[in-house]
C-alpha cells in the first residue's frame, strides 16, 4: 500500500499531533520553516518515515476511517468514531443490507455505513441542505473514491421515504420522532430503527413516538463514553481528558405483534 496522488495522508508528530495533507503532484509541503515535495511523498509506502528539509522526521500514513473523519473538512459536526462503531453493531449493519440515513452531515456516518454494507448493499441518504450534501460527497470521494452503492436524495425525509422493505433506518436529525410513522411503512419486519440525539427531552419524544406507533418493541437508549489511558512505564493512569457524552442512541425493532413487555428484556 502506497500513498497516491490526490489522496489524503496523515503525518503523526510528537505530543500526539497529527497533520493531514492532501497530496498533489508538483506541490511543496511546508511545516515550521521546513519543506518536503509532495512528489517525494507520493509512492511512499504506508507507514514509512520521511525527513523534511531541516531534518524533522514524520511518519507517512494512509489514514484509518476514524483518523480521516476527525481531520476531514466539515460542513456540519461529525459523529465521533466511538459512536460510529457503536452504531454499526447495535444497528447490526451487515454486508448486503439496505440502509436509509438522514441527514448526511459531513459524511462520516455515510462512509461508515458504505464500508459496512459493501458493494452488495445500498446506502440511501436524505439531506435537505445542498451545502452539507456537497461537502459530504466530496469527503466520501476523497476517502472511498467512486462508489456505486450510494444514493443521495436531496429531500426532506419527514415528507416520506421512497424505499420499502429496508433493513435499517439511521437518523441523525433533531426531530426523529416525526419520521416514526414513515419508519413503520418503510422498514421490513425485524428491521432496526436507530436515532442519534444529544439531549434527554429529544430522547423522551422519540421513545414515546416509537411506543405509541404500535409497531416497535425492544426499545433501548444508551450512551457510549471513551476514556483513554496513559501507559508510560510504571505511570499508568486515565488521560486527563476524555470524549464523554456526545449523544444518546435509541434503538428499536419493528415487530409483527409488539406488546409492552417486549420493550423490556427480561433475563431467561
Amino acid at each position: 500500500m502506497t500513498l497516491r496522488d490526490g489522496e489524503r495522508g496523515i503525518f503523526p508528530a510528537r505530543k500526539g499531533r497529527v497533520y493531514p495533507l492532501t497530496l498533489r503532484a508538483g506541490k511543496i509541503h511546508q511545516h515550521s520553516g521546513q519543506t518536503i515535495p509532495h512528489d517525494r511523498l507520493i509512492g511512499t509506502e504506508d507507514g514509512a518515515t520521511v525527513t523534511l528539509s531541516g531534518g524533522a522526521v514524520f511518519v507517512a500514513l494512509r489514514p484509518t476511517l476514524a483518523e480521516y473523519i476527525m481531520k476531514m473538512p466539515r460542513g456540519a459536526q461529525v459523529i465521533y468514531p466511538k459512536d460510529l462503531a457503536t452504531i454499526l453493531l447495535w444497528a447490526d449493519i451487515y454486508p448486503g443490507a439496505t440502509v436509509v440515513e438522514a441527514g448526511i452531515g459531513s459524511g462520516a456516518l455515510t462512509m461508515t455505513l458504505l464500508r459496512a454494507v459493501g458493494e452488495s448493499g445500498r446506502v440511501i441518504s436524505y439531506e435537505i441542505r445542498d451545502d452539507f450534501a456537497q461537502r459530504a460527497l466530496d469527503n466520501i470521494a476523497m476517502y472511498l473514491g467512486k462508489v456505486g452503492h450510494h444514493v443521495l436524495r436531496r429531500q426532506d425525509i419527514n415528507l416520506g421515504i421512497e424505499e420499502r422493505e429496508i433493513d435499517r433506518l439511521v437518523l441523525d436529525l433533531p426531530e426523529p420522532w416525526q419520521v416514526v410513522p414513515e419508519a413503520v411503512r418503510a422498514l421490513r419486519t425485524g428491521g432496526i430503527f436507530l436515532s442519534y440525539l444529544p439531549t434527554v427531552p429529544q430522547v423522551v419524544k422519540v421513545v414515546e413516538a416509537l411506543q405509541g406507533s404500535g409497531a416497535f418493541g425492544l426499545i433501548e437508549t444508551f450512551e457510549t463514553l471513551h476514556r483513554p489511558w496513559n501507559i508510560e512505564g510504571r505511570s499508568v493512569r486515565p488521560a486527563l481528558r476524555m470524549v464523554a457524552h456526545t449523544a444518546f442512541l435509541t434503538v428499536a425493532r419493528k415487530l409483527v405483534t409488539p406488546v409492552a413487555v417486549f420493550n423490556e428484556i427480561e433475563p431467561a
